[in-house]
C-alpha cells in the first residue's frame, strides 16, 4: 500500500496534529511538555520554520506552521523523533510514541491563518479543560495576548 505524497513548496503553511498511539498520554508531567516546547523551540532555527501557534494537549497536539524553505517533512520528522527518544528514554519504553503519521492540512494564509489559530487555541476549552484560552499553560495564545513574556519579566525581576 503506497502512502499519499506530502504537499511541499517553499512558503507552505499547515495545521499539523500528532495523535498518542492509541489515544495515549504524549505528554506525562510538566517536564515532558516543556522538553517538547524546547525541541519546537529549535524548528525555527534548524529548519527555517515559523510557528505561528500550538497547543499540547495531553495526547496529542496542534501547530499552525509554514515552512519558507518548503521541507515540512524534514521539519516533522525532526520534531516527532527527538521527542520521541526522549520520551522513550525517560519513561523506558521502545516503539511508537505517535499514532501513525502527522495529519498535515495546507492553509491558504491569507484566509485562514486567523481561524486556524483560533481553533488551535480554544482546543481546551472546547475539551472542557478550562473556561478560557488564557488558563491553559501549554499554548502560544499567552505569548498572543503578551502574558507570557510579562510574567517571565516579573519573575526575572523577583529573582
Amino acid at each position: 500500500m503506497s502512502r499519499p505524497l506530502r504537499i511541499s513548496y517553499p512558503g507552505a503553511l499547515y495545521h499539523i496534529t500528532a495523535r498518542g498511539n492509541e489515544k495515549n498520554l504524549i505528554y506525562r508531567e510538566k517536564e515532558d511538555y516543556c522538553k517538547f516546547l524546547k525541541t519546537l523551540s529549535d524548528l525555527p532555527k534548524r529548519f527555517s520554520a515559523v510557528i505561528y501557534g500550538y497547543v499540547l494537549m495531553s495526547n496529542h497536539y496542534h501547530l499552525l506552521i509554514e515552512t519558507p524553505k518548503g521541507n515540512i517533512t524534514k521539519v516533522m520528522h525532526y520534531l516527532n523523533t527527538a521527542y520521541t527518544g526522549y520520551f522513550n528514554r525517560k519513561y523506558h519504553r521502545v516503539g511508537h510514541l505517535f499514532q501513525g503519521r502527522y495529519q498535515g492540512i495546507l492553509i491558504e494564509k491569507d484566509r485562514y491563518l486567523l481561524s486556524v489559530s483560533r481553533y488551535i487555541h480554544l482546543n481546551p476549552v472546547r475539551t472542557l479543560i478550562v473556561k478560557g484560552p488564557e488558563e491553559f499553560n501549554w499554548s502560544s495564545y499567552l505569548q498572543y495576548i503578551g502574558k507570557r513574556e510579562k510574567e517571565k519579566k516579573r519573575k526575572r525581576e523577583m529573582a
